[in-house]
């Protein structure tokens, strides 16, 4: 059954339960291109380097260097195909659809080679327990267009909004990208000071990586699809490394709750979905839930954050033409 087409303004709705097959599936093939940029991209830090970002068509890789140029790789889910492009003028495509994974990584492998840009990369997938390497995953995949495409439309509205809470900061901060490893779209700041080592548990990771992306004191936030365990769509906001005051604060919107076993706040996607105004919900959890981990954490706010909305309304997005 097809979704009603959105109105101007509208977030989608979006049901665990309907996009669970398909984003099984658009996930493993995330870990594809992702260990694709992972292979191709100089290491940068926080692992920054092999995330995936949210574009116009979907999601996209961005700029890979490569033996003769650059490369690129892309999500489409308007015409829902992946799009690999090069700086020589190649282009060819592998058709998103129902599939086993095993075929799908074949035939990127074999597009890729014939773009010019042969690439090895390890087959097992990270931060999933019970993975089987991409060649050998053999299970027919489920994969509904208009429900990937919903749930795309739900990425882009939240990435503008992490994007514009992002700006309220003026120390480090990471870009708004997708980590294909917890397949959640998230924002980073950071205190600037060094945070203790990390315990690095994650299936087929590394624990070097995990170290290295936790090595700083870090509160994240971001919207996560779900899992059988927790099956809603939400955002989640928490603060490395944690302390006991981060979850007894209170945050907004009402609905947004501290998960104990999580060790995060949780806010599921229909109370924004649902709210008068879905942006300013969702900043406000985004807000609120950052102040809970400056404050219990005795982050330097003062030093940290910044207020750009007067530029804003003189110069830049806010401005009338």
């Amino acid at each position: 059954m097809e979704s009603a087409p959105l109105q101007q303004g509208q977030w989608p709705v979006l049901k665990y339960a309907e996009l669970r097959d398909t984003l099984s599936a658009v996930h493993l093939w995330t870990q594809i291109v992702g260990k694709i940029r992972l292979r191709q991209t100089p290491w940068l830090n926080h692992s920054w380097h092999v995330t995936l970002y949210v574009s116009s068509q979907g999601l996209t890789t961005g700029s890979m260097p490569y033996e003769h140029g650059i490369f690129q790789i892309d999500f489409d889910f308007h015409h829902h195909q992946l799009v690999i492009t090069t700086s020589k003028g190649s282009r060819e495509t592998v058709a998103l659809s129902a599939r086993t994974v095993a075929d799908f990584y074949t035939e990127v492998m074999q597009k890729l080679k014939a773009a010019g840009v042969p690439v090895n990369i390890h087959k097992m997938p990270s931060e999933m327990e019970g993975a089987v390497p991409f060649d050998e995953d053999h299970v027919q995949r489920a994969y509904d267009p208009q429900r990937m495409e919903d749930y795309w439309q739900a990425l882009v509205k939240v990435h503008n909004v992490l994007s514009r809470f992002r700006t309220r900061f003026t120390g480090k901060s990471s870009p708004v990208h997708l980590f294909w490893g917890g397949f959640d779209l998230a924002v980073t700041r950071f205190s600037g000071r060094d945070a203790p080592p990390h315990p690095g548990k994650a299936p087929h990771m590394p624990a070097v990586i995990m170290q290295e992306s936790y090595s700083k004191e870090v509160s994240s936030c971001g919207c996560w699809p779900g899992n059988e365990q927790y099956p809603h769509v939400a955002f989640y906001a928490y603060c490395y490394p944690g302390n006991a005051a981060f979850g007894e604060q209170a945050v907004q919107p009402a609905a947004a709750f501290y998960s104990k076993d999580l060790g995060e706040f949780l806010l599921n996607y229909d109370e924004v979905q649902q709210a008068d105004d879905p942006e300013e919900t969702l900043m406000a959890f985004l807000q609120t839930t950052y102040e809970a981990c400056a404050n219990t954490a005795d982050w330097d706010r003062k030093a940290l954050e910044c207020d750009f909305s007067w530029l804003d309304q003189q110069y830049g997005c806010y401005k009338e033409v």
